[in-house]
C-alpha cells in the first residue's frame, strides 16, 4: 500500500451535500467544531444556509477534526470538501506522499489527478487527467503560446523556491531575476474562459463577460472573487482628473461614508427573486372587505378558558386560518395551481396552508400539510410548531414546498391591510389586518366594535372575480359569525 493510499484511507473528507432540492451552493453560517476536536458519526458539525433554509449538517464518520476548509460566512459550491477528519488519530503523523508531490505547491499536491465534480451529477470523466492546450492567439505561434502559459504557471512557484533557497540578503535578488511571461494569469485571446458552472451563472447574473476577466485560480480558472472584482471595476465611477483648486470634500464621499451595503444572499435573495417572478408572471387581483369580528374575539377568550384547549396557543390568527379553510372547502376550485408547460389548471384535493413568517434571515413561508382536515386543536399545535421553528431558523426545505394558499398576518405590526404578493406556485394569499375598536352600526345603533380588514390576492388565470369574491366573503362571514364554523364546516 502506498503512502498516498494510506493517507486517503486515514483522512476522510466531507463534501457540501445537496441540502436544498437541487440548489448548487450553500453558505456556512456557523462551525460547531474546530481543528483537533473529536467527532462521532451523526454529530452536527456546522450549520449552512441555502436559498431555502438553514440546515445543520452531521458528520458521517468518527475521528478528530483535521482541517476546516472554509471559514464562516463563505459560500461553498455543492460537492466541495468543507471538512477533513483523521479517522486514525493514534496512528502518528501522516505518511509523506511521493517525492514529486512534495516538490509541488500544497494546493496542487492535495488535488487528485482527475478533475473533481463541483455539482452533484456533474464533472469530467475519471479518465480526463489533463486539460487540453489552449489555442494560440491570432498571430502567435502555437509553441510560443504554450511556452507563455507554462511560464505564467511556473513563475510563482519558481520565485518561491528561489527565495527559500537563497541566503539572507540574496533572496530579493534571486526573486527579482524571475519574472512572469507577459500576460501571465490571463487567458489567451480567443480562448474559452475556464470556470465552474456556478461561477458562470454568477457572471451571467452580474452581466460580466468571462472572456474579459483575469483568472486567479489554478490552471487559469476564473473564481468567484475574480467575477466580483470585474463587476466592481465595471460599476466603479471613472477616476476624475486632479483639480488644482483645493476645497471641501465632495458631498458624494460624505454620503457614501454613511451608507451600509448588505449582501443579499441565502433566503433573502431567494425570496426577492421569487417575489419578482410571481409579481410579473401571475396576474394579481386583490379584493378587500372590512368585517365586524367582535364575536370572534369573544370566542377566542372562551377557547382560552376551555379545558380541551389547555396548553394550546389560541389567538385570532387561529380562527382566521380556520375560517379561510372553511371558505376553501365551500369553494374548492380556488385551491389550484397553473401548469405553464402544459397550459393546464391543476386542482388540488388537499390544502397546504402557508403562514408567512418574518425571521432574521428574511421572509419565509412554511406550510401546514393537509391543514383542511385538521381539527382546531390540531391546527393550533401545527401553527405553534411552525412559528417556533421558523423563529429558530430551523425550517426545513420540505416544510416550505408544496404550499397551495397562504395567510400573512400584517395586523401584528398595526397595519390595517395590504396587497400581498402570491407565494410562487400558489393560487391565493389572505392578508389579515389589525383588529381595532371602531364605531360600527350594529342592530341599528352606532357602537364600538372590533373591526378588521381582510385582503385577498389571487391569480386571475386560476380564479375569476366571482370565485375570489365568494372565498373572501365566506371567510368574512365566518369571522363575523363564528357559529358558521359548525354549520358550514
Amino acid at each position: 500500500m502506498t503512502a498516498r493510499t494510506a493517507n486517503d484511507q486515514r483522512f476522510r473528507e466531507f463534501k457540501m451535500p445537496d441540502v436544498g432540492e437541487g440548489l448548487t451552493e450553500a453558505e456556512i453560517l456557523k462551525w460547531y467544531v474546530a481543528a483537533g476536536d473529536t467527532v462521532t458519526d451523526g454529530q452536527v458539525v456546522c450549520e449552512v444556509e441555502t436559498a431555502k433554509a438553514a440546515v445543520e449538517l452531521p458528520i458521517p464518520f468518527d475521528g478528530v477534526v483535521h482541517e476546516l476548509r472554509f471559514p464562516e460566512g463563505t459560500t461553498v459550491d455543492v460537492g466541495q470538501v468543507i471538512i477533513s477528519v483523521d479517522t486514525q488519530p493514534g496512528a502518528g503523523p501522516a505518511a509523506p506522499g511521493p517525492a514529486a508531490a512534495a516538490a509541488a505547491p500544497a494546493e496542487e499536491a492535495e488535488e487528485p489527478q482527475g478533475r473533481q465534480a463541483v455539482l452533484v451529477g456533474y464533472g469530467a470523466a475519471p479518465s480526463s487527467t489533463k486539460r487540453r492546450a489552449r489555442k494560440a492567439a491570432p498571430g502567435q505561434p502555437m509553441a510560443g503560446a504554450i511556452q507563455a502559459e507554462l511560464n505564467g504557471r511556473t513563475a510563482g512557484a519558481a520565485g518561491t523556491t528561489a527565495a527559500a533557497a537563497a541566503p539572507d540578503g540574496v533572496a530579493g535578488t534571486a526573486a527579482e531575476k524571475i519574472s512572469p511571461a507577459p500576460g501571465a494569469g490571463q487567458a489567451p485571446v480567443g480562448a474559452r474562459p475556464l470556470a465552474k458552472p456556478p461561477v458562470r451563472k454568477l457572471a451571467k447574473d452580474l452581466g460580466v463577460d468571462l472572456a474579459a476577466v483575469i483568472p486567479s485560480g489554478a490552471d487559469g480558472i476564473v473564481t468567484r472573487e475574480d467575477v466580483h472584482a470585474a463587476a466592481s471595476a465595471a460599476t466603479a465611477p471613472a477616476a476624475e482628473e486632479p483639480v488644482a483648486v483645493t476645497g471641501a470634500p465632495a458631498a458624494g464621499a460624505d454620503l457614501a461614508a454613511r451608507e451600509t451595503r448588505i449582501p443579499v444572499k441565502g433566503v433573502r435573495k431567494a425570496t426577492a427573486q421569487a417575489m419578482v417572478a410571481s409579481a410579473f408572471t401571475a396576474p394579481h387581483v386583490t379584493e378587500f372587505v372590512t368585517v365586524d369580528v367582535t364575536r370572534t374575539m369573544k370566542l377566542v377568550q372562551k377557547l382560552k378558558a376551555d379545558p380541551d384547549m389547555a396548553g394550546l396557543r389560541v389567538n385570532p390568527l387561529l380562527l382566521v386560518a380556520k375560517a379561510f379553510l372553511v371558505a376553501i372547502k365551500r369553494n374548492p376550485d380556488v385551491n389550484a395551481s397553473w401548469d405553464e408547460e402544459n397550459q393546464e389548471i391543476v386542482r388540488k384535493g388537499y390544502v397546504n396552508l402557508g403562514i408567512a413568517a418574518a425571521t432574521p434571515r428574511g421572509l419565509i413561508v412554511p406550510n401546514i400539510k393537509d391543514a383542511g382536515v385538521r381539527t382546531l386543536p390540531e391546527l393550533s399545535t401545527a401553527l405553534s410548531e411552525l412559528v417556533a421553528t421558523a423563529r429558530e431558523g430551523k425550517t426545513s426545505p420540505a416544510d416550505m414546498s408544496g404550499g397551495t394558499v397562504t395567510i400573512t398576518n400584517v395586523g401584528v405590526f398595526g397595519v390595517d391591510t395590504g396587497t400581498p404578493i402570491l407565494n410562487p406556485g400558489e393560487s391565493a394569499i389572505l392578508a389579515f389586518g389589525a383588529v381595532k375598536l371602531q364605531p360600527w352600526v350594529h342592530k341599528g345603533k352606532v357602537k364600538p366594535r372590533h373591526v378588521t380588514t381582510l385582503a385577498l390576492s389571487f391569480d386571475h388565470r386560476l380564479v375569476d372575480g366571482e370565485l375570489g369574491s365568494r372565498v373572501l366573503a365566506d371567510t368574512a362571514a365566518v369571522l363575523e359569525n363564528p357559529q358558521r364554523l359548525i354549520t358550514w364546516g
